[in-house]
């Protein structure tokens, strides 16, 4: 068998492919048209965010057996034409979900303890400690959208808090000892503190607009480290100036190119980001929530796991 490798990864990945009697060619740099050309001499490729595997693609791809994304999502796939073709598909949400929940959690702690502002005034000489009093996790409730390995991985951190977690999933029975599953109105009703952890799907763009924001019973925090495309940016800060959320904690944007890896190519900034680079109430990060060296790692090591699960079904 043979295998494209069209994004850089870790070494694990290559040589764990390669231990399990694959072929791995690598191109990290070629342009989707010259990659088009030649896919039909590989049975897989592995990819993270590189460019979306449409239906073009996968009719150039004759022999494709299977599509490994070194990620949680596969929302650069067409699921569907590739359920048509019978062409497998991996993901590894188990290798940064414990990332994703330590990030989140140093996110809502950051903010809710003022310290890069904290920070920025010691280093700029202001010792002021009345106006960084922060606030306590503890007593406050949760709510938690989407409860899959991202959701689950946050409200484990979350357990020691002594705080309530609460969660909605489209999903039944999801719930576990670390978050009770309730239902979508209950969450509006009780929820302090929102984290999203969905996918994106047609159902979870533009999400969290002003209408849903309205919804919620009491001002609020949010925590984004799922998708940019889940909120929509004008009316969170619209919220954010009159006091419906508090605060914002933001690993994504909806801004982000499809590949994550860029979101502005000039100077002309959104007037809703220049609010968020600008406010106190806001905390971002480069979509880096599920980045980290163990992550790296550990996202790998469940592709080649689930490639060899997959090789022993044929």
């Amino acid at each position: 068998m043979k295998v494209l490798l069209l994004d850089t990864n870790h070494p694990r990945i290559k040589n764990g492919l390669e231990s399990l009697g694959i072929t791995c060619d690598e191109d990290y740099t070629s342009p989707k048209e010259e990659i088009e050309k030649i896919i039909r001499n590989y049975e897989g490729i592995v990819i993270r965010s590189r460019f979306k595997i449409d239906k073009g693609f996968m009719d150039k791809a004759t022999n494709l057996k299977f599509i490994a994304r070194v990620g949680a999502g596969l929302e650069s796939i067409d699921e569907e034409y590739a359920a048509k073709k019978n062409i497998h598909l991996i993901s590894a949400p188990e290798g940064n979900r414990n990332a994703v929940g330590e990030h989140a959690l140093g996110m809502i702690l950051a903010l809710f303890n003022k310290l890069k502002k904290a920070d920025l005034e010691i280093r700029n000489g202001k010792w002021l400690r009345e106006d960084n009093r922060g606030l306590e996790l503890e007593g406050r409730t949760v709510g938690i959208i989407g409860y899959g390995n991202m959701g689950k991985s946050f409200a484990k951190k979350l357990c020691g808090f002594d705080c309530e977690v609460i969660c909605y999933d489209i999903k039944e029975n999801t719930g576990d000892q670390y978050a009770k599953q309730v239902s979508l109105e209950e969450l509006l009703e009780k929820t302090d503190v929102l984290s999203l952890h969905t996918p994106q799907t047609e159902l979870t763009k533009k999400m969290i607009n002003s209408t849903f924001i309205s919804k919620f019973k009491k001002p609020f925090y949010l925590i984004n480290t799922a998708r940019g495309s889940a909120v929509v940016t004008d009316d969170l800060v619209d919220s954010l100036k009159n006091g419906k959320i508090q605060g914002a904690c933001l690993d994504v944007l909806e801004y982000e190119k499809a590949s994550f890896e860029n979101f502005f190519t000039d100077d002309n900034l959104p007037k809703a980001f220049q609010y968020l680079i600008h406010s106190d109430q806001v905390l971002l990060s480069p979509h880096v929530a599920g980045w980290t060296v163990e992550s790296k790692f550990k996202l790998a090591d469940t592709i080649v796991k689930k490639t060899e699960s997959f090789l022993k079904t044929l």
